[in-house]
């Protein structure tokens, strides 16, 4: 409203009255010192007695007037108690008028920022100096889990918190059930109406480090095979040649030379061929083609591949146990999906091979996330701890006839996949986790 025109006014009005009572005033003192007690200095005097009368009569009015508007605003009448014609209404319902529109204004705002915080996947907090959580928008509970009211029940993540005395962005390990995660986290320390609070945003950044991993071993994977291929081709070729021209009428001093000379040959060629087919298999990592995504069904891509086993599981008297809920439709490539299920299922086949009693359980199941995972579980001796960091490294492995090439491989693909393959720690044997989104 506008009432700074309105006191304007009324100043206004109240300065020309009090000036001209002062002339008066200051005239009738003159007269009666010049002329003594005349008609005139009466009319005057009377004059001034009226003009104090008018000013005293305006200022009552006026505060009156003020004191109407107020009541009648703090008691939201829109006619402040005018009359219909008084300007003071027209610019009442003007201010009236704007006010809706910022409100509205506000509470448009307010409402896309409401649901830009329930719809991001960015984790948002809102913390007081006193640790205690008095915001939160529905991702940071699908990131984190449910959320307590004060942020110490976050454990690592609650003391990097709570110990923040000026902005920081910081990376920590993230354990949620059985799934391991790696956060990014962003605390932002700000005073608002004289409180101290913290802004955290946290992203969850395991995803994005893996498929940065996997990318950067494949162009590893891609030079070395490259360059390795490059020295082993030749050499094959050469030592293949010089097999078949050694003659048969040949002759050494000593006949165990010349056998010893073709055996040398012989085994250096046959030691290329393996190298080169060894080449081989990691060249297919880093070739290995887009996901051609379909419609599938998990439940008979399982069983499909639990087929190829059979046999080999009856003969090594291998008990399946198998657990599969219910079924589930995906888009994935069907072809990958069960290169990776042969290899995990063939590692397990290993593990359990020199046991008494030998178990491999299959369970397919739905976490917490909406996220579709199977469990490839055996009763073997299980990964040593120290080995657990690098099982999913290209060309690593424990096995003496081992590539190195399976697990790296499989994780390539469930990531490409927009997935996981994880190892899960339990009380005995191996268990591999394959998650689909």
């Amino acid at each position: 409203m506008n009432f700074k025109s309105v006191f304007s006014d009324v100043r206004y009005k109240l300065s020309v009255n009090i000036i001209s009572l002062n002339v008066l005033i200051i005239l009738t003192f003159y007269t009666w010192q010049q002329q003594g007690l005349t008609a005139l200095t009466v009319l005057i005097g009377l004059s001034s007695l009226l003009a104090i009368y008018v000013l005293f009569d305006l200022f009552s009015k006026q505060q009156k007037q003020i004191s109407q508007i107020l009541t009648a605003i703090a008691n939201g009448d829109s006619t402040l108690g005018l009359s219909a014609r008084h300007p003071l209404r027209a610019q009442f319902s003007q201010v009236n008028e704007q006010l809706k529109s910022s409100e509205l204004n506000a509470q448009s705002q307010a409402h896309y920022l409401q649901t830009l915080l329930t719809h991001i996947d960015i984790a948002v907090l809102v913390v007081n100096e006193h640790g205690a959580i008095i915001k939160k928008n529905p991702a940071s509970e699908r990131l984190l889990g449910t959320l307590a009211k004060q942020v110490q029940a976050l454990g690592q993540l609650g003391e990097c918190i709570q110990q923040a005395e000026q902005n920081t962005k910081l990376t920590i390990n993230w354990q949620k059930g059985e799934h391991q995660d790696k956060l990014s986290v962003h605390i932002t320390c700000v005073t608002i109406d004289g409180e101290a609070i913290k802004l955290i945003s946290i992203q969850s950044i395991y995803l994005a480090l893996q498929a940065k991993e996997q990318q950067a071993y494949k162009k590893l994977t891609k030079v070395l095979t490259h360059e390795i291929a490059n020295s082993i081709t030749p050499l094959t070729s050469l030592s293949q040649t010089a097999v078949g021209l050694m003659p048969d009428e040949l002759s050494f001093d000593d006949e165990e030379d010349k056998q010893d000379l073709q055996l040398a040959l012989e085994t250096i060629a046959k030691r290329t061929a393996h190298l080169d087919e060894f080449i081989g298999r990691f060249r297919s990592m880093s070739q290995l083609p887009p996901p051609n995504l379909q419609i599938i069904s998990l439940s008979e891509l399982i069983s499909r591949t639990l087929k190829l086993f059979e046999i080999q599981w009856q003969q090594q008297g291998v008990v399946i146990n198998i657990d599969l809920n219910s079924d589930y439709s995906l888009m994935a490539d069907a072809a990958q999906l069960e290169q990776v299920l042969i290899n995990l299922l063939k590692n397990a086949t290993e593990a359990v091979s020199e046991l008494a009693e030998k178990r491999i359980n299959i369970t397919l199941h739905q976490n917490d996330s909406a996220q579709v995972s199977l469990d490839i579980t055996d009763n073997g001796s299980g990964i040593a701890a120290h080995v657990l960091e690098m099982i999913f490294v290209p060309f690593f492995t424990t096995k003496p006839q081992g590539s190195g090439i399976g697990l790296s491989l499989s994780r390539h693909i469930m990531v490409q996949h927009g997935g996981d393959l994880t190892y899960v720690k339990g009380e005995s044997g191996a268990c591999f986790r394959m998650t689909l989104s």
